[in-house]
């Protein structure tokens, strides 16, 4: 059965509109995507990896959420699906938000100290989950098993904590 997802415009707003996965999106409205940054009391980052189906690429957790869910209620839904982890009582916060032109995101950020073996990854999704440091990080971009996209997500955590 194909999942419904809620559409939104330009600012971010929530319409009336819907389509399901797969479908073309009609012009003028855009799929709401979210992830989630996790730092444990080390400082490092959790990062999925991708099953070889999906491109075995390295990534945060996120997604997109179900109709009728918001955004948090979105990646509550996500980290419970990816990770078999649940967040409903995590306090979340929003980092950066805003309409990509293809895309509506809402980027969080929850500090959480998780042991790896207390993770039960969806398989046909992810083949792995392991904590980097910043470094390791930088280094995985140099060497191309990150974009820029993706550290700049981290940069803007770091920024934001930084400043708080």
């Amino acid at each position: 059965m194909k999942e419904l997802r809620d559409l939104y415009d330009k600012n971010s707003n929530k319409t009336d509109k819907t389509y399901y996965k797969g479908d073309k999106i009609p012009n003028g409205y855009y799929p709401m995507v979210v992830m989630v940054v996790i730092r444990n009391s080390n400082g490092e980052f959790l990062m999925q990896k991708r099953s070889k189906s999906k491109g075995g690429d390295w990534g945060v957790t996120g997604g997109h959420p179900k109709s009728g869910e918001t955004p948090i209620e979105g990646i509550i839904t996500e980290v419970k699906e990816e990770l078999g982890l649940d967040f409903s009582n995590e306090e979340f916060i929003l980092y950066d938000s805003g309409c990509d032109g293809k895309d509506c995101y809402k980027m969080y950020f929850v500090n959480k100290d998780i042991d790896i073996n207390d993770i039960t990854i969806q398989e046909e999704e992810l083949s792995e989950v392991r904590w980097f440091s910043m470094d390791e990080l930088k280094h995985m971009a140099k060497i191309g098993e990150l974009n820029e996209n993706q550290i700049a997500c981290f940069n803007k955590v770091r920024n934001y904590l930084e400043n708080k």
